[in-house]
Formats: C-alpha cells, sequence, structure tokens
C-alpha cells in the first residue's frame, strides 16, 4: 500500500505554516508523515526534506501546498522533480495547482502539460526570489543614502572625547596622541572625529 506524506516549508522561524497545516490535514497526511523545515527556498540542502526523500518510495503520494514551498531554485525544482517521479516513482500532488498531479492523466499529453506548467511556475518562483533580493538590495541602498546605518551601534564616546578631540583639532595634540588617549586606533579617531563633527553644529569651535 503506498504511504501518504506531506511537506511543508517556511524561510523563518517567525513565519506562520498554518495554511500549509490545514492544506495537508484536508489530505489526511497522517501528522507522523508531515516533514517540516524552516529554511530558505534556495536550494534542497535541508534536514527535513534530505529525510523525507530516504523515506519515499515507488507508489508513494507527496503532497504540497505550492510550489514554492518545494524550492525556489528554478534547475534545483526541475531536478528534484525528476528525482521524485522519474526515479523513485512517486506521486506528487501541488495543491494550489491541480495540473501539477502526477496521478493524472498519465500519458503523454498529460506529462507534456505538467512539465510545461512546472517549468513555468518553477521560474515564477525563482523570479520573486530574485526580485525580491533586488528590492531589499534597494531598500538598503536607499536607506544608507539617508544615513542610515546597519550593523552594531558604535560604542558610547569616552567621557574625555570632546576636549581631546578639540585639542587635536588645533593641533594641541597628534592624532597618534589623541588616540591613544581615547583609546582608539588612529583610523577609529579620525572616522568618530568625523561623525561628531557632521552631528553636532559646535564642534571644533
Amino acid at each position: 500500500m503506498e504511504n501518504v506524506y506531506g511537506y511543508i516549508r517556511v524561510s523563518s522561524a517567525d513565519q506562520n505554516e498554518d495554511r500549509q497545516i490545514l492544506a495537508l490535514q484536508g489530505k489526511e497526511v497522517p501528522p507522523q508523515n508531515v516533514f517540516r523545515d524552516k529554511q530558505s527556498g534556495k536550494d534542497f540542502d535541508r534536514p527535513q526534506y534530505q529525510k523525507l526523500v530516504k523515506k519515499l518510495k515507488a507508489g508513494d503520494l507527496l503532497y504540497v501546498l505550492s510550489i514554492d514551498r518545494l524550492g525556489r531554485n528554478y534547475e534545483e525544482i526541475q531536478n528534484q522533480w525528476r528525482i521524485l517521479t522519474k526515479e523513485k516513482g512517486v506521486d506528487v500532488a501541488v495543491l494550489d495547482m491541480p495540473l501539477l498531479d502526477t496521478r493524472l492523466n498519465k500519458d503523454l499529453m498529460g506529462t507534456f502539460i505538467a512539465d510545461l506548467v512546472l517549468q513555468i511556475l518553477s521560474f515564477v518562483a525563482q523570479n520573486e526570489r530574485e526580485n525580491i533580493r533586488k528590492r531589499q538590495a534597494e531598500g538598503i541602498a536607499a536607506a544608507k543614502a539617508r544615513g542610515v546605518r546597519f550593523g552594531r551601534p558604535p560604542r558610547p564616546l569616552p567621557e574625555n572625547f570632546i576636549g581631546i578631540y578639540r585639542r587635536w583639532k588645533t593641533n594641541e595634540m597628534s592624532g597618534v596622541a589623541a588616540a591613544k588617549a581615547c583609546g582608539m586606533t588612529l583610523s577609529t579617531f579620525r572616522y568618530r572625529a568625523a561623525i561628531y563633527e557632521k552631528t553636532n553644529c559646535d564642534a571644533g569651535k
């Protein structure tokens, strides 16, 4: 007898799995046969997915809610689909795309249509992923242009910084001496001095 499995993937721990869980419950997938990964879909190097593939055998049925839950890399999706359906002889049903159900229309035309739909959807999944990355990069660039800084916040300035800075600015101290007095490297002292000048209208007075 065939075993019925389900696969769920979210990209991060704070994303909600409920929609995928409900979809699989509607197909009466046994709870112990549901495999879940909380990981990016950029590739298939995911522990639960790999564990699932090892359990699958010819005649088994695998449900996934949508093709992008399976993965987001065009070539990888194509390769995994071939491994599951051709090499292992597993049936795959994508719930939000009825045409991607290998139990139906197993003749040549049905296979051609399913393969064509798969190619289109996997391309769309990867294209969306690339668009997301592009939008993120554009957002970061725009934020940096507005002066937003990313990463750890800088350490507070030492209490003697302003006095040392002013002595350095009036050439009473060398940069090396000023940096040493503030417990900084010379490059860090100059960097913090430049920020201080930008953020304090009375800097250097």
